[in-house]
């Protein structure tokens, strides 16, 4: 669909979207776990929440705000459970962290795949945006298709061919797209820790039915079916993600693996990529990306800890970065979210809105 694009996403100071939760709205969903307050109650108490850190992230100058993620438990589940044909369920383990396993929750295929148009997320991106009211730009983060191949969610009763799987996917996140746009969203961020783990050597991918190579080529070719036909001014970037619980990591391995494919050939107009510790391997396998081509919003800020990195060094691996992808093509932001679940990273909300307002500082003494 030819459109006009209107804003410049992503932009030079950029942040994932998660923020950390207030005590005001932990103590309000275990009151409504108990049964003390109404769905209503617990609705009233986010948005009040959502509206102050609106005015906080404005304040702090960035130009795209998120709602915090805060109508939801995990940055992936919430999502995926609202997709007709899969529940959400415990299962007997959570996922496995570096010294600690996650909560247990997860989702799973029960039925055939369709978006639901009463999709609760549409109607938060209605809210969010009014909120907003024009003063920034409301991005709106989902969990990218590939969330969906992770081990366990297909039943394979129901969909013995990944294939066709993979196609009822692809339609149900067009038509995701579709009910977005339509509901104003012009920023939309698909997080993806699928494709993070094709690039992990720890992640044997090569044990199952289908190889390595296999899974990043359908990888590839679910994302840029579901972007094929998208309007053109509907910036879509994706968020590549080792795992964020409790400021712990899941897996590490640098993006050499997927480079090839994902950088050169994924239709995305941005990246938003992890490097704030060695984990992520150097900056290399960003000549892969296409000069002119997707953005890179370099992860080198952290939002594990609260402490500010050194200035000098963020821009000398800003320069260093620059050196496989042209500056004007370059953004930074935090590796990834203040609280990718409800229980949030091990900093304090004013060391977030520090470390975010440092970001911005820092952007303008790179970028002008």
């Amino acid at each position: 669909m030819t459109t006009t694009k209107t804003i410049t996403a992503p932009f030079k100071a950029d942040h994932v979207g998660s923020l950390l939760r207030p005590a005001s709205l932990h103590k309000a969903r275990t009151a409504f776990k108990a049964g003390e307050i109404s769905a209503e109650d617990l609705r009233n108490i986010e948005t009040k929440e959502i509206k102050h850190i609106v005015e906080k992230q404005i304040e702090v100058g960035l130009k795209a705000v998120t709602d915090g993620e805060f109508r939801r438990s995990w940055w992936h589940l919430d999502f995926m459970e609202h997709i007709n044909g899969f529940e959400g369920y415990v299962p007997e383990s959570g996922y496995q962290f570096a010294g600690e396993e996650t909560e247990r929750y997860d989702v799973r295929n029960i039925g055939k795949i369709s978006f639901d148009d009463s999709h609760p997320f549409i109607q938060d991106f209605l809210e969010f945006k009014e909120i907003v009211g024009g003063r920034a730009v409301p991005k709106l983060t989902i969990p990218s298709p590939n969330q969906f191949f992770n081990a366990g969610i297909r039943d394979t009763a129901i969909y013995p061919d990944i294939e066709e799987y993979a196609q009822a996917i692809i339609q149900v996140y067009r038509d995701a797209l579709r009910a977005f746009y339509n509901a104003g969203v012009r920023y939309l961020q698909i997080d993806d820790v699928y494709i993070a783990g094709l690039s992990s050597p720890d992640i044997p991918f090569n044990e199952g039915a289908h190889s390595r190579d296999y899974l990043i080529d359908l990888a590839l070719r679910v994302t840029n079916g579901v972007l094929e036909g998208k309007p053109d001014d509907l910036t879509v970037t994706t968020h590549l993600c080792r795992g964020n619980y409790k400021s712990k990591w899941a897996f590490e391995g640098s993006y050499a693996l997927i480079a090839p494919t994902l950088f050169a050939k994924e239709k995305v107009d941005g990246f938003f990529l992890e490097y704030d510790d060695d984990r992520s391997g150097s900056f290399k396998p960003l000549q892969h990306i296409p000069a002119g081509g997707a953005k890179v919003v370099l992860g080198v800020f952290t939002s594990k800890h609260g402490e500010l990195e050194d200035k000098e060094l963020i821009k000398k691996r800003v320069a260093e970065a620059a050196e496989f992808v042209p500056l004007e093509q370059l953004c930074i932001s935090p590796q990834c979210g203040f609280a990718s679940t409800h229980h949030g990273n091990e900093l304090t909300e004013q060391q977030q809105w520090d470390k975010l307002k440092y970001i911005v500082e820092v952007s303008e003494e790179i970028f002008g």
